[in-house]
């Protein structure tokens, strides 16, 4: 794709020479969207449903116009169970998928593939997006996760953890890209017992 992998967008400058690119907060919002979109259609729109089982910023890929593809299905499964030609209980596939930090927890520890595993990697994808790091990175260690360290801090220290390319201060104000945030105006995110699908996710 013409403009690369989100990987490159996010984590620019990691590794190799510095770059300029940069995604503000509706162009990440939008890319969230169209990456929700191809989710709902793998899942519930195909005549077998499939699971991508490697989602990623390195697979989510940008066109000329920024809109994000879901690309590199090298891992993805259909989900044999759920054709009206097979058993309910068939499943293709039961070994373990994905990349490190993006796997849902029941499949690291041996269960079946199912569409709920894109869900959490969806999940993970977000927070990547909207914090900047990376699952892997280093201070993810001794109990700590990407998702506990943004559930700790969660309200009053959403904008500790925000990723430092969307804002920008002017005085005691903090804009994120252009517009004020107030000191009401937090995000809360509820943590469920178990995995939504993609299509009750709520953006």
């Amino acid at each position: 794709m013409s403009n690369g992998s989100l990987e490159q967008w996010l984590h620019t400058g990691h590794g190799e020479q510095k770059q300029t690119k940069s995604l503000n907060f509706v162009q990440r919002l939008h890319i969230a969207i169209d990456v929700a979109c191809a989710l709902e259609y793998l899942h519930h729109h195909c005549e077998i449903p499939i699971v991508h089982c490697d989602l990623k910023p390195r697979n989510v890929l940008l066109d000329d116009d920024m809109t994000a593809h879901v690309g590199d299905f090298g891992l993805a499964s259909f989900l044999m169970e759920a054709s009206n030609h097979l058993s309910k209980n068939q499943n293709l596939s039961v070994v373990l998928k994905g990349s490190i930090g993006y796997i849902a927890p029941e499949s690291g520890m041996g269960g079946r593939v199912t569409t709920l595993g894109d869900v959490y990697s969806y999940g993970i994808l977000l927070l990547e997006m909207f914090t900047g790091k990376r699952p892997t990175d280093d201070i993810f260690k001794d109990g700590l996760s990407i998702h506990s360290f943004v559930a700790t801090a969660l309200p009053e220290g959403v904008m500790e953890i925000v990723d430092r390319s969307l804002l920008w201060e002017e005085g005691n104000k903090v804009y994120v890209e252009n517009e004020e945030v107030k000191n009401e105006d937090r995000a809360i995110i509820s943590d469920h017992d178990s995995h939504n699908t993609i299509s009750e996710v709520k953006l």
